[in-house]
């Protein structure tokens, strides 16, 4: 997997998975945009800690339509191009239905689909307007393992992974005349900050042993196929979807 000369964007790369994918295409040559939201310590720790470069870090809301069209034009104006765009940047809400109140449903709904859903669906079309009028690309999508077991505790985010499964297999139909390849990473329980908070709790023991690894999995295993499914050699695969849940939900 050489990115040598290659350019690629990473939403909600300053951390976890994305930071994971943005490590493994700079050691593998690329020069690569890490885009955040809020915390910039994170995105430059993770900067200064690259090979080659010379990387950009910016700031943008996914789920906001203009931000988006201003996160393309910046990377494209700011690199010689772009390559691989990685839709990382997500969150997870608990609403449970039996618990809240009708607003605070309806408050989920639109914040999760808006960042999860939406905000991919936006940064898919600036980047394939740039990827059609050039010789193409690459599009990674990070979903999850809630798209096809269910979320039963934040039924929004399942539903905006499951979306994003569906819109991907869409645009890799449609995008495959102009060579640019789509994929899908579904990872289940990753060794994040986000997921620390549930690993260390009560529960963690249980959710580690729903994988016959006894463990969840790290964010590289995560980046690994991310690395793959952009790299040279996969076009093949565009529209398919990797699980990467050490066998804790299959599917057939």
């Amino acid at each position: 997997m050489d990115f040598s000369g290659k350019y690629a964007l990473v939403t909600g790369g300053s951390r976890g998975i994305g930071r994971a994918c943005v490590e493994a295409f700079a050691k593998h040559g690329a020069r690569v945009a890490i885009n955040y939201h809020h915390n910039a310590d994170a995105a430059q720790d993770t900067i200064d800690r690259l090979p080659g470069g010379p990387h950009l870090m910016i700031k943008a809301d996914v789920s906001d339509p203009n931000s988006v069209k201003e996160l393309i034009e910046r990377v494209t104006n700011d690199f010689d191009g772009l390559d691989i765009v990685v839709n990382n940047a997500g969150i997870s809400q608990k609403h449970p239905i039996d618990e809240i109140e009708y607003n605070t449903w309806q408050e989920a709904w639109q914040r999760v689909m808006a960042v999860n859903l939406f905000g991919p669906a936006n940064v898919m079309y600036w980047a394939a307007q740039y990827m059609m009028k050039r010789s193409g690309g690459r599009i990674v999508n990070v979903s999850s393992r809630g798209a096809f077991r269910g979320e039963p505790e934040q039924p929004a985010y399942g539903a905006s992974k499951a979306a994003l499964n569906s819109m991907s297999q869409s645009l890799a139909q449609k995008l495959a005349k102009y060579n640019i390849f789509i994929g899908v990473v579904a990872p289940g329980f990753v060794e994040t900050d986000l997921s620390s908070k549930y690993l260390s709790g009560p529960e963690g023991d249980n959710i580690r042993n729903q994988s016959p690894l006894g463990r969840v999995a790290r964010p590289e295993e995560v980046a690994y196929a991310v690395l793959f499914l952009a790299s040279e050699g996969s076009e093949y695969m565009t529209g398919a979807i990797i699980d990467v849940n050490g066998a804790s939900y299959l599917r057939s």
